[in-house]
């Protein structure tokens, strides 16, 4: 592709600005009428749900509702499960990364990992109880009312 000079620099923006809308056009043609990759679509609008937690506290929460059958896509298959719920997590999810903002998540499998571990039984009791103090905050709430 060559460069434009600068007497063709107005005809190749508004060449350019065709192909973005030609673009548009065909990203929201699919995203309706061919089960377009929902995750693609999430990225383009921003329609990911945030958290407050940081990477291993959103995974050691749908771990713990995973584990209890909380939360579940499949019963019986602990392993089909388990990579269904970290699919849905990664293609809707976003953590509290160390600066504060959101960041996307291209893989929740070693925190995963980690949840299950024993070797990190410290870390999940530390979660557990941020946890627990939460949910007390929100029943004082509730019982008051």
């Amino acid at each position: 592709m060559k460069k434009p000079t600068l007497e063709e620099l107005p005809e190749a923006v508004v060449a350019l600005y065709g192909k973005i809308e030609a673009l548009e056009t065909v990203l929201k043609q699919n995203s309706y009428s061919s089960g377009y990759n929902v995750k693609f679509k999430n990225d383009l609008t921003g329609g990911k749900c945030s958290s407050s937690f940081n990477k291993s506290d959103l995974a050691q929460f749908f771990y713990i509702l995973m584990d209890e059958n909380i939360l579940f896509f499949d019963r019986e298959s602990e392993q089909n499960n388990r990579s269904k719920m970290q699919q849905f997590i990664q293609d809707n999810f976003t953590y509290a990364g160390d600066s504060g903002s959101q960041v996307g998540i291209h893989t929740i499998s070693k925190q995963f990992s980690e949840s299950k571990g024993f070797t990190y039984g410290a870390k999940q009791l530390k979660f557990l109880n941020k946890l627990i103090k939460i949910l007390k905050r929100r029943k004082g709430i509730v019982a008051c009312r």
